[in-house]
C-alpha cells in the first residue's frame, strides 16, 4: 500500500515507547544480540522530518506509534556518538597541525621547531573540533529529550514471524518499554 509518497510493506512490526534513553539503548542492544538487524530497528525521525512529513510542530508519542507516516531514523548509540566526536576533534587537530607543518617545509626548519609548530597549529583545530563535537552531542541528547517530553522514545522493530514478534515484544517489555504491541505493516 502507498500513501503520500510512502511505501508500506506487509511485514509485522513491534512498537514500544521508552521513558529514558538508557532503557531504550539496552533494549536496542538486546534486540541486536537476539538477531534483529539494525536495519529492522528504527526510532522516530527528527523534529524537522516530523513537521515535513506530518505538517505538525506538536506531537505526542501515543499519536505517532501507530501512524504509518511517522518518519523513521536509524538508532545511533552512545558509542557511535563518541566515535564521531573523536573523529571530529582528531580531524580538526590533524588539519591544524598539517597546515602548521606546511609552513615549515623549508630546509632550515628543525625537528624541535616542527613539533612546536604542529602543537601550536593543532591546538586551535582541536578547540574547534571539540566545540563542534559538543554541538553534535547536544543535538543527539536534545533529540531524545524532546521525545521523552512528548511522551517517550518510540522504537519500531520489523518482525518476520510469530517467534520474532514474541521475542521483540518480550525484549522491549523487559527493558521497561510500555504500550508494546504489534501492527501488521512497516514503513
Amino acid at each position: 500500500m502507498s500513501d503520500r509518497g510512502t511505501t508500506y510493506i506487509d511485514v509485522p512490526e513491534a512498537v514500544g515507547v521508552f521513558d529514558d534513553f538508557k532503557s531504550m539503548q539496552a533494549a536496542m542492544y538486546d534486540l541486536m544480540i537476539a538477531g534483529f538487524s539494525r536495519y529492522d530497528i528504527s526510532v522516530l525521525g527528527s523534529d524537522e522530518a516530523v513537521r515535513e512529513k506530518l505538517g505538525s510542530a506538536f506531537w505526542q508519542s501515543k499519536d505517532l506509534e501507530d501512524d504509518p507516516d511517522a518518519p523513521r531514523a536509524a538508532f545511533v548509540s552512545e558509542e557511535a556518538m563518541g566515535e564521531m566526536e573523536g573523529a571530529i576533534v582528531g580531524g580538526f587537530l590533524f588539519l591544524g597541525s598539517s597546515i602548521a607543518m606546511m609552513a615549515l617545509l623549508g630546509p632550515a626548519s628543525t625537528l624541535a621547531a616542527s613539533v612546536g609548530v604542529a602543537a601550536i597549529g593543532g591546538a586551535p583545530g582541536a578547540v574547534i573540533g571539540t566545540l563542534l563535537a559538543r554541538r553534535a552531542d547536544k543535538g543527539h541528547r536534545d533529540y531524545y529529550k524532546k521525545q521523552i517530553e512528548n511522551g517517550g522514545i518510540l522504537v519500531w522493530v520489523r518482525t518476520v514471524n510469530e517467534e520474532k514478534e514474541k521475542l521483540a515484544t518480550e525484549i522491549m517489555q523487559r527493558h521497561s518499554g510500555r504500550d508494546v504491541h504489534m501492527h501488521g505493516w512497516s514503513e
